[in-house]
This record gives C-alpha cells, structure tokens and sequence, in this order.
C-alpha cells in the first residue's frame, strides 16, 4: 500500500492490532473496538478512510490548538524541509533557532529571559526538575534536594515528571523507581484549596532549606479530570515559593498559548514563573517541540567550567522543522487575532456546562478558557465507564471524544469557527442525554 493507492482500511486495523502498542488503552478494547483510520485532517475535522468525518473535540490531546494542517504552517514547513531539516545545536545553531528564542522570550512572562528547547511536555517538565536540583546544588543549597507537588497533578511520563504527579492510574506501578516529593492534601478532598494552602505555609517554611521548587499546572489540573482553581489560589503558590527563595515551576505545557483565554496561565496571576515548561500548542501539534525557559539568576547559576554546565540535551534539541512552525505558530496568533477571538468562544463553552448542570445525574461542571468539563460518576482517570458510552454516543454523531474516565470535556482548537462550536456543543449534549436517559 502507498500513499497514492487507496487505502484499505481493514488492513490498516489488522495490522495496528498485530503490531502497534498504543498509549493508554487496555489490550482487550485495542484488540476488540475499531478505531478511526484518519487519512486526512483539515481544520476541525478528521477524515476516516471511510470517508466519514469526526470533528476533534479535544484538538489530539490538546496541542491542535489552530486546527489541522493550518496552510500557513504547512507551507512554512515545507518551505523549510527544502534548506534544512535537523542540525546538532551543540556548537551549531541556525536562523530559525535564535529567532524563536527571540520571539519566545518576547511573549513570555517578563523576567524569563533564557530557553533551553527539547522535544516534548515530559522533556520540558524533566529538564525544569534537573536545572532547579543542579542550580542549588552548586550555588551553595545542597540541602535543597526536594520538590513539592499538588494531589492530582501530572506532569509527563518520563520518570522525574511521574515522580511530581499523583494520578495514580499512571505512576502506581513505577513507585519503586520514582523519588519522593512532598505533596500537601489533594485540593478536592474536606477543605479544599484553603487546606492545601495552610498545608503548604507550614511545610514550606519549616523546610525551606530542603526545597528546591514547587511545581504547578496554573489554573487546570487536565490529566486528573480538568479540575481547576483560581488565580488567587495560583498567586498563593508564587508568594510562598518567593518567601522562602525557592523556585516556582509553571508547567504550561497544557495551560498555555491561550488554553485558558490568556497566552499564560501565569498571567491570569500576575505572576512570572522562575521556571516555565511549554510544549502541544507550542507548534500547534504539527511537529513534537518543547522549550523550558529560566530567569537569568537561572541561567547565571550555571556559570562556569565544564562541571558547572547543564550536561542536559537531546538528539533534536532546537529542531530546524520545529522551530520554523514554532515561529509561524507565534505569527499566526499575532496576525490572526487567535487571543482576541477566545472570550466569545468561551462563552459559549461555558454555557454549555451549565446546561449540563441541569441535567439529574450530571456530578459537577466546570469551564475556563477554551475548556469545559463535566462529571458523569467517580473522579479520577479510570472511573465507572459512563464517559466512554458518552465517546461512543459522540462518535455515532461525528465527534471524535477522549474522556478522564467518567468526565467528559471538550477543549477545541482555539480558532474554531463559531457554527462550528456551536455544532459540536449541541451534538456532545444529545450525546450525554442519550446515554444519561438509557
């Protein structure tokens, strides 16, 4: 089969079942369900080799944020494939590299001032943990040795980024590889985040000199079921880590570049992290591509021989493809208006979740930005079912739907067409009556 042939979709399903492992699904549903063989994407939407169409509901994990196969940076890609595709960035670098580091730091919180790229959100997390360890430990700090973490964090898959989340359905089995953090209640037990702020004041500052940072996703916890607090409670986390002079570490691999209705999280705050971690909507899902930027007191803590240097990197660390689509993402958001247009599209979402609200068995609902949620049954990633009969009912409608376990969400690319919107609201709601009323 090649590309110019036609493509002969149960072959495709019997040989992704004979060989591919895919993430996060159990043998028997690999085995048993019939996945969709995407052939073409275009904007909302994804095209079986059926030829039925699915509209992303939750942009592929959250990094489609301007739509599949955006024309400008397919163009951009393409146009550079043609000069160069990869170069070691070890004694080298190239154009696009030093521009987008330009126009990273340009639209990032003030005061960061250094990036140091790599491939995607665990990468970045895992960089983030290993520069705030190795700063301390040469600048006088060796106590400092232990991150703090919030309950129902994740933060990527790579072993230190499992180590700093709590989504036991993911790091359950890894915990004799893993190392220790400390971890105040989970937000949503008795007492909610004023507990876990109380917990956190008085851990922190008892143990100041053991703690070498904090780490937060900002305003949306997403993995755990999109559970989200207020910039009031984000600022509380800042002014601890300032008091105690130990660094805050924003991971905006999910919030950022406008997922919550502002380019960061962060903002929403009036906070700039000491350390921030970016990835998906970083290249708008066209090429894996990630960056964690520092301040300069960071990057000046480095400063040195070679044995003060951070001996971290990896084979296609400032990727020549990714950074040009890098760029252009940044472009696009600047030419287009892609902030400017969230507020009406949040709306709408948000009015949707309420909607739900009424409904008997809906649990809780929730919206931010560019995402809405909604609780079917148990929290947390595994749940009681219900939310996958939602993805089926979805599917039969047209919508391609990924639920944490019994919540269902949406999270649409940023510049959805608002009939668009509207369409897939209206659809995932007829698709949780039916399954409600069943």
């Amino acid at each position: 089969m090649t590309m110019a042939e036609p493509v002969d979709r149960s072959l495709v399903v019997a040989l992704d079942r004979a060989h591919v492992w895919p993430p996060y699904t159990p043998h028997e549903r690999h085995e048993r369900e019939d996945p969709i063989v995407v052939v073409k994407a275009q904007g909302s939407w994804l095209e079986d080799a059926d030829g039925r169409r699915y509209f992303d509901a939750f942009s592929s994990w959250w990094a489609v944020t301007l739509g599949h196969c955006h024309p400008r940076l397919v163009a951009r890609l393409r146009a550079q494939s043609e000069s160069l595709c990869h170069v070691s960035t070890g004694g080298a670098t190239h154009p696009e590299l030093a521009l987008l580091a330009r126009d990273l730091i340009n639209v990032a919180p003030p005061g960061l001032a250094r990036v140091h790229f790599s491939d995607d959100g665990s990468t970045a997390v895992e960089a983030a943990i290993k520069i705030a360890f190795q700063y301390w430990q040469q600048n006088g700090y060796p106590s400092r040795r232990r991150f703090v973490a919030l309950g129902g964090a994740y933060h990527g898959e790579t072993v230190g980024a499992m180590s700093l989340a709590s989504v036991e359905e993911f790091t359950h089995v890894f915990g004799p590889l893993l190392f220790k953090v400390y971890r105040p209640p989970h937000p949503h037990e008795e007492g909610g985040w004023e507990r876990v702020l109380e917990h956190l004041e008085r851990f922190m500052r008892s143990h100041k000199d053991e703690i070498a940072g904090l780490i937060v996703e900002p305003l949306i916890q997403g993995a755990s079921g999109m559970r989200m607090h207020s910039p009031k409670v984000l600022k509380a986390l800042h002014e601890i880590c300032s008091e105690i002079d130990t660094f805050f570490i924003a991971d905006e691999v999910f919030t950022g570049y406008g997922r919550t209705g502002t380019m960061w999280a962060c903002g929403q705050a009036g906070i700039t992290p000491d350390i921030l971690c970016v990835a998906k909507g970083f290249t708008a899902g066209v090429l894996p591509m990630a960056a964690t930027l520092v301040t300069a007191r960071i990057y000046e803590g480095f400063s040195g021989g070679m044995e003060r240097a951070l001996l971290h990197g990896h084979t296609f660390c400032g990727h020549a493809l990714g950074a040009v689509v890098a760029r252009e993402v940044l472009a696009i958001y600047r030419e287009e208006g892609v902030l400017e247009g969230i507020p009406e599209r949040a709306v709408r979402i948000a009015r949707w979740a309420e909607r739900m609200a009424l409904l008997p068995r809906v649990r809780g609902h929730r919206a931010l930005g560019m995402v809405g949620a909604i609780d079917l049954g148990e929290l947390g990633y595994g749940g009681s079912g219900i939310g996958w009969e939602v993805a089926r009912a979805a599917r039969k409608r047209g919508i391609f739907l990924r639920p944490l376990g019994d919540t269902v969400y949406v999270a649409p690319r940023l510049n959805v067409p608002l009939d668009e919107l509207d369409w897939l609201l209206e659809a995932l709601e007829d698709a949780v009556r039916e399954v409600l009323d069943s």
